[in-house]
Formats: C-alpha cells, sequence, structure tokens
C-alpha cells in the first residue's frame, strides 16, 4: 500500500495541473470503490473549481469552491494518468506492485475545462472517494481519530512520549497506530527505527521516563521519522515505479532502504557487522540489525 510519502508525490503531481482548473464533467463508470460513492457524485462534481491540494495521512484532498473539499483514498492498487489535452498521457503515481493500468478498471473519469483527462484506475477497488464539507473535515469519520501529520510541529518528543506512556505494545506498532501518528506505514517505520537504533519490537515505554517525560530515544525517533520521510518525498517515494519529477528525474527511494526487504544482507551503519532479519509483527514483516539496534 502506498505510504505517506508516495501519497504526498501523487498529490504533488495532480496538483500541477489540477489546481485552479474547473471540472467540466465526471464520468462515474461505477456506483461504488470500495465504499459506494456520494449521492449524485458526477453532477456535484461538474462545473466544480479545484482551488488548492493538500494531503492529510493517506487520504489526497482536493479543495473545490463552495467550501467542499473531494477526498481521495488510493487503497492497494489506486493510481491516477494525466492526459493533457493534446499531449502523452503521463502518470504520476504507478506503484511497482501495480496492476498494470488495464482500462477495464478505469473507474472514475475527471474531464476538465482546458481539456485535460484525470482517470482513476483501481484494480482491487480498495480505493475509495468522498464529498466532505469543509467545515466539517476534521470531524469526518476518515479523519476525527488521525493523530498528527509526521512532519508537522504537533508531532515531537512530548507527543510521542505522550502516547507511548503505559503503553503495553511494541515501538513499531505505536508508531503504526495512526490515532499516535498519521500516515507512517511498514517501510518508514522500520527505516526510521533504524535510523533511531532502536529495535522494532522493543516496549514503546522505552521512549517516556517515570515522570511521563521524553527520553534520548524519543528525540531520536522522532529525527529519525522526518528524516526519512523527507528524503523519501524528495525521491518520489519507495513504492513508486515512474513517476517523474519537475526535472524529469526518477525517483526511487528504495534504493535508499537500508533494513527495509533486505533480510539476509550485510547491516549497512558504519562498523557494523550485523546482519539484517526479518520478523512478522501483526502479520506484516519487520527488518532490523539485532546488533545495532536494541
Amino acid at each position: 500500500m502506498p505510504e505517506l510519502p508516495e501519497v504526498e508525490t501523487v498529490m504533488r503531481g495532480l496538483a500541477a495541473v489540477l489546481v485552479g482548473g474547473r471540472i467540466r464533467r465526471v464520468e462515474q463508470r461505477r456506483a461504488d470503490l470500495r465504499f459506494a460513492l456520494p449521492e449524485q457524485f458526477a453532477g456535484r462534481l461538474s462545473g466544480r473549481r479545484i482551488e488548492r491540494m493538500a494531503r492529510r495521512a493517506k487520504y489526497i484532498l482536493a479543495h473545490l469552491d463552495r467550501d467542499e473539499v473531494l477526498a481521495m483514498h488510493l487503497g492497494m492498487t489506486g493510481r491516477f494518468t494525466i492526459d493533457p489535452a493534446g499531449s502523452q498521457a503521463r502518470n504520476p503515481g504507478a506503484f511497482v506492485h501495480d496492476a498494470g493500468g488495464d482500462p477495464r478498471h478505469d473507474h472514475v473519469v475527471f474531464h476538465m475545462a482546458d481539456g485535460t483527462i484525470v482517470t482513476f484506475n483501481d484494480a482491487r477497488r480498495f480505493g475509495y472517494m468522498d464529498l466532505i464539507p469543509e467545515s466539517g473535515l476534521a470531524t469526518h469519520k476518515h479523519f476525527s481519530g488521525l493523530g498528527p501529520e509526521p512532519l508537522s510541529n504537533s508531532f515531537d518528543a512530548v507527543a510521542l512520549a505522550t502516547a507511548a506512556r503505559d503503553r503495553k505494545t511494541d515501538l513499531k506498532a505505536l508508531l503504526m497506530d495512526q490515532r499516535v501518528v498519521a500516515g507512517l506505514g511498514n517501510i518508514y517505520v522500520v527505516e526510521a527505527l533504524f535510523r533511531a537504533g532502536l529495535k522494532p519490537s522493543a516496549p514503546a515505554r522505552r521512549l517516556t521516563d517515570r515522570r511521563g517525560r521524553p527520553t534520548p530515544k524519543a528525540e531520536a525517533l522522532v529525527r529519525a521519522v522526518r528524516d526519512v520521510l523527507g528524503e523519501a518525498i524528495e525521491a518520489g517515494g519507495s513504492s513508486l515505479r515512474d513517476y517523474r519529477q519537475a526535472d524529469g528525474a526518477l525517483g526511487y527511494f528504495q534504493k535508499s532502504h537500508q533494513v527495509y526487504d533486505r533480510a539476509g544482507e550485510p547491516c549497512l551503519r558504519p562498523g557494523c557487522s550485523g546482519t539484517i532479519r526479518r520478523i512478522v509483527q501483526g502479520g506484516r514483516s519487520s527488518f532490523h540489525c539485532p546488533r545495532c539496534q536494541r
């Protein structure tokens, strides 16, 4: 599933061609994706102007005129294709594990007033879309329980230590909890834990002292989360196969993975002679170096 950097990359690719544009019409080729599409979905979007675009956790948000927001989730295999008028189609989000973009899975097509066509393709239909009043976005069921954005000022060592206090869980489960921090997923959690020198299965209480204050490990983990996400966004994400940045360069953060999917390979930390191991936590693979992560 695409994680925060991939969703951010797709959002930026869409924003570059959609912000300021007006939706001429929408082709709604089925009544539902993962969930039923809103009533009169196509009609409610026709003629609307896209004022700005943003990301919240793993959601892409198109803020429309008349104070409404189109919220879009990519699910497992969701992808957008942009076909600018009179030029070759390009894809701001084709993932490594994509389903090939079979046109039979083109479920929603946005026709813009300038001739641009944006198509949402989703083979597994785990993605979904919703129309939400701007004033009710924060309290909507998709967003009300989300924690702070990991790149925002509200995510810091104090917030992380507060979430960890008295929690009988491990560090990976803590960071994967969207109520603690929004948008993190398997890849970037294990990469951040490696950078912070913390084992994924270590108890979350290591992040707080007896008085509930953040430990140096909490400070290090927050820095690691910020660094790995920032670098991944700069590179265009890990799961993206052929997204091109503004300068035409391909982005492959997977080339920078230090532990993820490297089981049996040597640790890349200078001076460490450890070998990366794979364990399973909550049904998901975790990777770590047993020598330099404690």
